[in-house]
């Protein structure tokens, strides 16, 4: 019994003298390097093994620093990797570059174009990883965020579809990518004009409840945003009414259609 429990003390400060460091991604063309630290003991070094997506590196990690071949691995870019260190509790490895594993954008548009109901598509080809494009509207003088798409992060060419509320007179559209860079990339813009849908106006411009915007006297429905004079909106909707009940009586800005006036609230 004294020797049982002598080895289950044993087998058990052996697995608690080891600590794990993960990390996933996706396969970007190029290879992790790793600084690989003395262990506490100084007897050695803090990684004992590495496996990529479950198979182990072959060799090379002891050394201070190592790199992680991933050629060894037949990974296609794009492929989800998935990473563990083993190493010991008194010490911790570093990957020097984690960044390689995250995706980057390098969509190429094979075309894009959109018609006049608002029926949007676009492929693409040479996309390294799955990032969202963005579909940006350019209304009120800025680009007008309208919604996201997954992207399949294929090479190959890929076929994207998105429905698009149209304003009056010409509509400017484009999508766009934003990888771990934070720098936005996005694609050549196209124009289409729906020629069924009229100029709205908007009354009153001194307001006390309810902003209606009418077109040849019937109501319209239409994207709106409110803001007040330090450009903070207030309000914004899709409709053919707004509700300003509850803003405080001051001078207000509206963005609608592809129009910007101002109104009171009384």
């Amino acid at each position: 019994m004294k020797f049982l429990l002598l080895f289950l003390l044993f087998v058990g400060t052996n697995f608690a003298s080891f600590a794990d460091l993960s990390l996933e991604g996706h396969y970007q063309g190029k290879n992790l390097f790793v600084q690989n630290p003395d262990d506490e003991d100084d007897f050695g070094f803090c990684v004992t093994s590495v496996t990529v997506n479950g198979d182990p590196v072959s060799d090379g990690i002891e050394s201070s620093a190592f790199e992680i071949d991933f050629a060894e691995f037949d990974l296609r870019v794009g492929d989800p990797v998935f990473i563990v260190l083993v190493h010991g509790l008194g010490c911790k490895p570093k990957v020097l570059n984690p960044e390689v594993l995250k995706p980057k954008s390098t969509f190429e548009i094979v075309s894009i174009s959109c018609k006049p109901n608002g029926n949007m598509s676009w492929v693409t080809k040479s996309e390294s990883g799955k990032l969202a494009f963005v579909v940006e509207q350019f209304r009120w003088n800025k680009w007008v965020v309208l919604g996201e798409i997954d992207g399949n992060g294929s090479n190959k060419e890929n076929s994207y579809n998105f429905v698009v509320i149209p304003h009056s007179g010409e509509n400017k559209i484009r999508v766009t990518q934003t990888d771990y860079t934070n720098k936005k990339r996005p694609s050549k813009s196209v124009s289409f004009v729906n020629t069924t849908i009229t100029e709205p106006q908007f009354s009153p411009k001194r307001v006390k409840k309810i902003i209606k915007f009418t077109s040849s006297g019937k109501p319209i429905e239409t994207k709106y945003e409110i803001f007040d004079a330090f450009g903070n909106i207030v309000k914004k909707g899709f409709a053919s009414e707004a509700d300003c009940t509850n803003l405080k009586k001051a001078a207000y800005y509206i963005n609608y259609d592809n129009k910007s006036e101002k109104f009171i609230k009384s």
